[in-house]
Formats: structure tokens, sequence, C-alpha cells
């Protein structure tokens, strides 16, 4: 795309996006993040982005390859914004994050959207800010998550946007987070042509698995489990005890979990009940059938039940997800491309 490609959107306010920067933070999810806002400004015209660097640290922050990156503020130091996103990195357990947790409570409590890519979805977590969200992290923070804060929904996808939550895996993926926000705010030609800018063949779906190393590898090593996990899948509608299922591979209870939680982040009732949720979902969505239909069809033992499970996971209920899906909503093409 040349630079005589132009996008023209309708006058927004900017908004004001923090990227706080953990210790040995990783460089590639910064620049991944902040392109597509650039990007975004360049292509409109307009200044709908700008970015401020924060971190504890006077004045830089070390990433975790060893570049020095100036700050532009300490927490605390700075307001207004609109969204904030932790930038995590290697070891986020170990780094302090006492000041950084406290300072992410307070923005929460103003509304504002708060984020995590890499790692960063461990500090969310700690500060209580995800309890009750989906989270997405990259897979080496999984276990911690997971054995650390069971309030939180992780999942195995690249990235969630859950209402005022965003949170993604690293590498490039922060880039693809970013382009699900840009096409929550404004039209898609112009997410397009941000994509197209950046060389990013296409926009990668939030619900797409990131590749542990390599999860579905090691499924494909360890038999019991896929024995396991097609069961589950073969019996969504009355779902087989967790007794059962360890009983019919020849484990303990305990050692099915250990297993569950090494090869995929999350235990065998977590995975189960998502399983069943996102049959849910799509029946919702694709089917005309009833609520009680659907309860039944995923093995709940009522509507009571469902509605407060689905509504615990997605974060609505049953009812408001398939009314959001069938509604027809009409945007107004707010750009477009001059060639």
């Amino acid at each position: 795309m040349g630079d005589d490609v132009h996008v023209r959107t309708a006058s927004k306010k900017t908004k004001h996006v923090g990227f706080l920067l953990m210790e040995r933070f990783t460089l590639i999810s910064l620049s991944s993040a902040i392109d597509p806002l650039r990007v975004a400004n360049q292509l409109s015209g307009q200044p709908l982005y700008n970015w401020s660097l924060v971190g504890s640290s006077p004045d830089t922050q070390v990433s975790s390859d060893g570049i020095r990156v100036a700050l532009d503020a300490q927490p605390k130091a700075i307001d207004g914004f609109d969204i904030v996103i932790v930038v995590g990195g290697v070891d986020i357990q170990e780094v302090p994050r006492k000041t950084e947790c406290q300072w992410l409570k307070k923005l929460a409590r103003q509304d504002v959207t708060i984020g995590a890519v890499c790692t960063g979805s461990y500090i969310l977590a700690e500060a209580g800010l995800l309890d009750g969200y989906q989270c997405s992290a990259h897979w080496d923070c999984l276990t911690l998550l997971n054995e650390h804060f069971p309030d939180v929904y992780c999942n195995n996808q690249l990235y969630t946007i859950d209402r005022k939550r965003m949170t993604c895996t690293g590498g490039t993926v922060p880039l693809h987070m970013m382009l699900g926000m840009l096409a929550e705010n404004h039209s898609q030609p112009l997410v397009d042509a941000v994509a197209d800018m950046l060389v990013c063949d296409r926009h990668r779906a939030d619900s797409e698995l990131q590749l542990v190393p390599m999860w579905s590898r090691k499924v494909q090593v360890q038999p019991k489990l896929n024995e396991v996990l097609e069961l589950m899948e073969a019996n969504l509608e009355e779902p087989i005890p967790l007794q059962e299922l360890a009983d019919f591979v020849q484990l303990s209870r305990r050692q099915l979990e250990r297993l569950f939680l090494k090869t995929l982040h999350c235990t065998p009732s977590r995975y189960y009940l998502k399983l069943r949720l996102d049959r849910a979902r799509r029946l919702l969505k694709q089917s005309s059938r009833s609520i009680v239909e659907i309860t039944a069809m995923c093995g709940f033992v009522s509507t009571t039940h469902f509605s407060r499970c689905y509504r615990k996971y997605m974060g609505v209920s049953p009812r408001s997800d398939r009314v959001g899906s069938s509604a027809e909503v009409y945007l107004s093409d707010e750009s477009g491309l001059i060639r």
C-alpha cells in the first residue's frame, strides 16, 4: 500500500492509551500493540489515538532483550487514560508489582479499559481485575494463572476482549488484538487498511488457539488424554463424572487433573464446562432451539443453572447473547479508501 492511500474517518475524540512496561518486558509485544494505533492515525489523517509509556523505573525500562526504552511517566504521575495495557515479559511472577497493582485498581474504579499482552495478564490477575473474566495469556504463564487465580477463566485463545478487559498472548499477537479493538470502534475499511499497511495477510480471530509448545502435539503423544477428550466431546448432553473418566483410562482422579493442567493448562471440569458452554453458544446463535432445549442438550440440570454458568463464563445471559447476535445492526461507513 503506497503513500497515496488515505482513509477518511469521521472526527472522533482522541483516545489516550497507556502502556505499563514491566521489568524485562517483551519489546515485540509492545511494538505490535503500538503500531496499529500509529497506522490508524496515519491513514485516517486524524489523531485517533495517542499513547504514553509508563513504568516504575525513574527514566527507562529494560526489555527482555536488554534494550532500554525511555518512559513518559511513572504510575500515578499521569492521568486521563482511556485504555491501559500491561506489557509483561519473562519471569513475570518475580518482578516487583505492588505499585503497579495499586495503580491498575484505581484505573479500574475509574472505568478505564484494562488490558495485558504476553504475560501481563498475571499482573491483572494479581490485582484482582480478571476475576470472572475470560483471559488469554502467553502459554508460559497459563499454568501459573490457573494455579494461583481460580476465579480467572483462562483460555488458550490468541486474545480475548471481554467487556472492559483485553488480554492476549505474546509475540506479534497483540497486533491482532489491537485490530480487534479497532474493529469495535471504527469501520472495517480502516481496519483492513491498517492490516494491509502492516503487511498482515489476515486478521486472526480471537477464538483461534495459540500454539503452546505444542499443546496439540502433547495431546498426540498422550493417548489417555486423547481418550478423555473424545469422551467429553461425545458426551456433552450427559456429562460423564470426572471419576468415571479417570477410571476409564486407568488413572486416578488426581493424575488426570495433573495431566490436564500440564498439557491444557486447565482442570478437567473447567475444560468440560467450556466444551458444553461453547456448544450452547453455537446453538443459541445458529439455531432456533429454545433455551430450555439447549439447556438439556448441553447437560445442564436446569435453565437457572445454565443461565448462571453462561453469564459467569460469557459475561452475558443466554437470552441477551442470542438477541445480540440476531439483531440487525446498521453501521454507517465512516471511511472509504481513495486509491
